[in-house]
């Protein structure tokens, strides 16, 4: 099989010894090519030159969640479609949220273990993939999540720091929501966000808006986070929102989504967050997020700056991953 492998040479839990490896054992089965990525949206360049080539029959991506939707993004770039190359996916951020998503290790080396075993024994899966269409962007397409407003701005909060030299971790997540929750006082009160989807009235008043595509949403360590647990690569997609962010009614839904989990052995998920102030649809193919004024947006943890409205849809089968 003819492969390209995309790495991020900045992934945060790989060093250049240990890609050595993991580039050894994939030439062990597949005809490889690398590229090493030199700048942002550098991965979906090399995956779109490569469906347009028509070179490979699969891209690897090593690295994070960013350089994943970049590689998504260039194997989408004309559409979904029979000549679309496969993708494989080996973790090497900070979170890996699609990667685990997909019951892969977070561990790169067995994560490259279990890749080769797929490849011997030809497993592959279509996934759906969400689609965000807004106003002076190209459209986006999306793996594990998208969202518009408070979560996007603490994804905005944390590049900024990272810009300033600091580490990526949970702990600075976590620090940087609790520092915005506080300076977005007058905003959490009134939300400015209202959600229109077909067949309901609007939705007003949302401070916060995540659109999931699977589940969980993110991962705090090793512990997953699920506000939409019944979000999957099998079905369209889910939208949580919160219309009051009081500091106890927030407490309170930030317990519950903690307590929430994924589907189990039979297929039974817990119902996810409720309560007057939560908004939660499950399923569903279109709907548009309208701002007030400009609002912080997100796609896979890639802030894309303030936006005021953000069509969404949810595209089954769009990609084969093998996994």
């Amino acid at each position: 099989m003819r492969a390209l492998l995309v790495v991020n040479p900045k992934a945060t839990t790989t060093s250049g010894r240990t890609r050595d490896v993991l580039i050894h054992a994939l030439r062990s089965d597949l005809k490889l090519e690398v590229a090493q990525t030199q700048y942002r949206g550098h991965a979906r360049d090399l995956a779109r030159q490569a469906v347009e080539d028509g070179t490979v029959d699969l891209v690897v991506a090593l690295g994070g969640d960013g350089t994943v939707n970049e590689a998504v993004n260039g194997l989408l770039s004309h559409g979904p479609g029979e000549r679309v190359p496969r993708l494989a996916v080996v973790p090497g951020g900070s979170t890996n949220v699609f990667a685990r998503a997909l019951g892969l290790p977070n561990d790169p080396v067995e994560a490259t273990g279990a890749l080769l075993n797929a490849l011997e024994n030809r497993r592959e899966r279509p996934i759906g993939l969400g689609k965000a269409m807004t106003e002076g962007l190209p459209d986006r397409w999306f793996t594990f999540t998208a969202g518009l407003g408070f979560d996007a701005g603490v994804v905005g909060r944390v590049e900024e720091q990272r810009r300033a030299g600091r580490k990526s971790t949970h702990a600075l997540y976590v620090t940087q929501a609790l520092r915005h929750f506080v300076t977005q006082r007058e905003q959490r009160r009134s939300g400015p966000v209202s959600l229109e989807l077909a067949g309901h009235g609007p939705v007003p008043g949302l401070a916060l808006a995540i659109v999931s595509n699977t589940s969980p949403w993110t991962f705090l360590g090793n512990r997953p986070v699920y506000p939409s647990p019944l979000a999957s690569f099998d079905a369209d997609l889910d939208v949580f929102g919160i219309t009051r962010m009081t500091a106890f009614g927030t407490a309170r839904t930030v317990r519950q989504i903690l307590r929430s989990h994924g589907p189990s052995s039979d297929g039974a998920a817990s119902p996810g967050p409720s309560g007057k102030h939560v908004v939660s649809y499950h399923d569903v193919r279109h709907f548009t997020l309208v701002s007030e004024e400009p609002a912080p947006f997100q796609v896979d943890g890639d802030h894309l700056g303030s936006r005021s409205r953000v069509s969404f849809t949810g595209v089954r089968r769009a990609l084969r991953v093998i996994v």
